[in-house]
C-alpha cells in the first residue's frame, strides 16, 4: 500500500536514533497542527475547559494543603485536650466539602465539553477530507486502494477521538497541576522539593524512552490496519473470481499473513506502551518512600522545621506532582495512535486537488469565456474570445501522452470529427482506447498536442463544463443506494420523473423496471445486487440518456448484455446517438459497423481509419479482427 506524504516509521528498537528524531519532529508538527485545528473551531469551549480545569486543580490542591492544617491545627491539639470541642472542626470540614463539590462540578463540566469538542472535531475532519477526496484527480484513486482510503475515514479519524476527549484535557490539567503544586511544595520545603524533582525527572525519562520505542510500532499498526481493510475490500469485490478459480485457501493464507503483521505490530506497540504506567507507578512508590525517609530524617535532626502535618501534606503534594506524568503515560497509547492517525488524515487532506485553469464555460448551450481579462498562454492554439454554440466537435491534434514520464502510451494521435458523427475505437488490449476516453474527459491532461472541443483546447475549458457537456457509460457499472428512478436521475439532477421514464423507455429498460417489486421506486442496495448485470447496464445507459449531452461516450457499454437484449438496447442507443457526437469502444465489432469512422489502434498509434467497408477492402488489421483471418 502506498502511503503518501509521510515516511514509514522505525520497525524495531535498534538503530533508530535518526528515524526517531525525524519521527519526533514530525509528531510534534502533526500534534501542533491538530491542536491548532481544534482551537480554531472551539476557542470558547477550550477557554471554558481551561477555567474548569483551573478550578478543579485548585480545589484538589486546597484539599491537599488542608491536610497540614487538619493535623497541626485540629487533630494534634484535640488529642491533647481533656474535653475536645469539635464544632470548629466540623465547620472547617463543611467548607472543605463545598470546595470539593465545586471541583467535582468543574471536572464534570470540562469532561462533557471535551466530549462535544472531540465529536465536533471528528465531524469537521471527516467533512473536510471527504470534500478534498471529491476534489482529487482520478490518478489519485488509481494509486490508492479503496480500503486504504476507507481506513482513513474510519480507523484513523476515530483514533483522534479518545486523544482529544481525554488526553488534551489531561495535558491542560497536568500543566496547571504541576505549576500550582510545585509552587506549594517550594513554600513547604525546599529540600523535599528537590527530591520530588529528581523523582519526576526519572519518571519523565522513562516515559519518553518507552514512548519513542513504541511509536514506530504504532505507525506500522495503522499501516497494517489499512492493508487489512484494503485486502478485505478487494476480496469482497472479487469474491466471484475467488470462487470460480477455487482460490479460497490461497486467499485465507494471504489474509493470515497480513492479519499476523497487524497482530504483531499491535502487540509490540501495546506491549511497550502498557508497561509505561506500571513503571511510573513503581517509580512513584519508590519516590514516596524516599520522601518519607528524607522528611523523617530532616524532622528528627531538627535542621529544618518540619511538622508532622507538613510531611504528610508534602507526601500528598508529591503524589499530585508526579501523578500528571503517570496520567500522561496512561494515555500514551491513544496519543501515539492518534499522532499516526492524524498524519494519515492530514496526508489525505493535503493531497493535491485536481487543477482546473479552464475559463471557457457552458451557459445556455453556448461556450462563453468566464473572464474577459483572460489571455491564453503562449504556445497554445489561438482561440478568439466570445460566444459559440456547443456542437460536440471533438478533434485530436498530434496528441502524445503517457501516464508516467518513463512510458508513453499514445503517439501522434490525430482525429478529425464532425458534430453528430459516430467514432469507434477498436484494437487489442492495451492499444490505448480507454486512454483516449480518459483524455477527452480530462481525467488526465495531454502532455503534447491538443484536443479541441468546438475549436477550443479542452485544457482551456472548465472541467465541470466539459464533463457536463458529455456523458459516459462505463464498462463497469456502478449504481448508488437509492431508488431506480434516483439512479437514472443521477445523470441530470433536475430531471423530472417523466424525463427519467422516457429515458428508460428509450433504451429498453422500462419493461424490466415495471416488473420490479416497486417499479421505479424499487430501492437498490449493494450496487444493485438484486439486478442482473444486463439490467444494471441498462440503468447506466438510461442515466446517460437523461443527461442529453452533445457528446456521448460508450466504453464497452453493451459488454454485459446478452445478444437479444443487445439488439433491443442498440435500437435505443441508435436513437440516443442521433444528432450527438458519439465515441464508442467495442470489442464486438458488429456494434460498430455503422460508425462514420472506425479507428484501429495498435500500441498507442493509429494503424488504420475509415468506414467499415473501407477497412474491409484494405484487408489490414481491421479485416483480421472482423473476419478472424490472418493476412500474411
Amino acid at each position: 500500500m502506498r502511503q503518501p506524504n509521510f515516511s514509514r516509521g522505525p520497525q524495531g528498537p535498534h538503530g533508530q536514533n535518526a528515524g526517531f528524531r525525524k519521527a519526533t519532529k514530525q509528531q510534534k508538527q502533526v500534534m501542533m497542527r491538530l491542536f491548532g485545528f481544534v482551537l480554531k473551531h472551539y476557542k470558547f469551549s477550550i477557554l471554558t475547559v481551561l477555567v474548569c480545569i483551573v478550578v478543579s486543580s485548585i480545589t484538589s490542591l486546597l484539599s491537599t494543603l488542608f491536610t497540614r492544617t487538619l493535623i497541626d491545627d485540629y487533630i494534634t491539639p484535640l488529642t491533647q485536650m481533656a474535653n475536645p470541642e469539635y464544632a470548629s472542626l466540623m465547620q472547617t470540614l463543611f467548607r472543605l466539602g463545598l470546595i470539593l463539590l465545586l471541583g467535582v462540578v468543574a471536572s464534570y463540566a470540562y469532561n462533557r465539553l471535551m466530549i462535544n469538542v472531540s465529536q465536533g472535531t471528528m465531524l469537521r475532519l471527516r467533512k473536510q477530507i471527504f470534500e478534498r477526496m471529491e476534489q482529487l484527480p482520478i490518478s489519485y484513486f488509481d494509486q490508492h486502494s479503496h480500503g486504504e482510503m476507507m481506513s482513513v475515514f474510519t480507523n484513523d479519524v476515530d483514533s483522534l477521538r479518545q486523544m482529544i476527549s481525554t488526553a488534551m484535557a489531561q495535558v491542560f490539567s497536568s500543566i496547571i497541576t504541576i505549576v500550582a503544586t510545585f509552587t506549594s511544595m517550594v513554600v513547604l520545603s525546599v529540600p523535599l522539593t528537590l527530591v520530588s524533582i529528581f523523582i519526576a525527572v526519572v519518571m519523565m525519562v522513562a516515559t519518553t524512552k518507552l514512548g519513542k520505542w513504541s511509536r514506530g510500532y504504532f505507525r506500522t499498526q495503522q499501516e497494517s490496519l489499512a492493508s487489512v481493510n484494503g485486502f478485505v475490500e478487494e476480496m469482497m469485490t472479487g469474491q466471484k473470481v475467488v470462487k470460480v478459480f477455487c482460490h479460497e485457501q490461497q486467499a485465507i493464507g494471504q489474509f493470515e499473513d497480513i492479519n499476523e503483521r497487524l497482530r504483531s505490530s499491535a502487540y509490540n506497540a501495546n506491549k511497550i506502551a502498557s508497561i509505561v504506567m506500571p513503571v511510573n507507578g513503581n517509580l512513584g512508590n519508590l519516590g514516596y518512600v524516599l520522601l518519607a525517609v528524607v522528611g523523617a530524617a530532616l524532622a528528627l535532626s531538627g535542621s529544618w522545621e518540619l511538622s508532622l502535618g507538613t510531611i504528610v501534606a508534602f507526601l500528598q503534594l508529591n503524589k499530585s506532582f508526579t501523578q500528571p506524568i503517570s496520567h500522561v503515560s496512561q494515555q500514551i497509547n491513544s496519543v501515539l495512535n492518534a499522532s499516526v492517525g492524524a498524519e494519515r488524515v492530514f496526508a489525505l487532506g493535503d493531497a493535491e486537488p485536481e487543477v482546473d485553469e479552464g475559463k471557457w464555460v457552458v451557459a445556455d448551450g453556448k461556450w462563453k469565456v468566464e473572464s474577459e481579462e483572460w489571455k491564453e498562454e503562449s504556445g497554445k492554439r489561438r482561440v478568439e474570445s466570445g460566444e459559440r454554440k456547443v456542437q460536440g466537435d471533438v478533434d485530436f491534434r498530434h496528441v502524445n501522452f503517457g501516464y508516467t514520464s518513463e512510458k508513453q502510451v499514445l503517439f501522434d494521435i490525430c482525429i478529425n470529427t464532425q458534430p453528430g458523427q459516430k467514432i469507434a475505437f477498436v484494437g487489442g488490449t492495451g492499444a490505448g482506447k480507454t486512454t483516449i476516453i480518459n483524455l477527452i474527459n480530462r481525467f488526465y491532461d495531454v502532455q503534447q498536442g491538443d484536443i479541441l472541443y468546438d475549436g477550443i483546447p479542452i485544457n482551456d475549458i472548465s472541467k465541470q463544463s466539459l464533463r457536463r457537456s458529455m456523458t459516459i457509460v462505463l464498462q463497469e457499472t456502478h449504481l448508488f443506494t437509492g431508488t431506480v428512478i434516483d439512479n437514472i436521475r443521477y445523470g441530470c439532477l433536475n430531471a423530472t420523473d417523466d424525463d427519467c421514464i422516457r429515458a428508460a423507455q428509450l433504451v429498453g429498460a422500462h419493461d424490466f423496471i415495471r416488473r420490479l417489486a416497486d417499479g421505479y421506486q424499487t430501492l437498490l442496495q449493494g450496487d444493485g445486487g438484486n439486478l442482473s448485470q444486463g439490467e444494471r447496464q441498462l440503468l447506466a445507459i438510461a442515466r446517460a440518456a437523461v443527461a442529453n449531452p452533445p457528446v456521448l461516450i460508450l466504453d464497452e457499454a453493451t459488454s454485459s448484455i446478452d445478444t437479444r437484449t443487445e439488439q433491443l438496447v442498440q435500437r435505443g442507443m441508435d436513437t440516443i446517438m442521433q444528432g450527438r457526437t458519439t465515441f464508442v469502444i467495442a470489442h464486438r465489432l458488429s456494434t460498430v459497423r455503422n460508425a462514420d469512422q472506425i479507428i484501429v489502434l495498435d500500441h498507442g498509434r493509429i494503424a488504420e481509419h475509415g468506414t467499415h467497408q473501407q477497412l474491409l477492402e484494405q484487408r489490414g488489421q481491421y479485416y483480421q479482427l472482423y473476419t478472424g483471418n490472418h493476412i500474411d
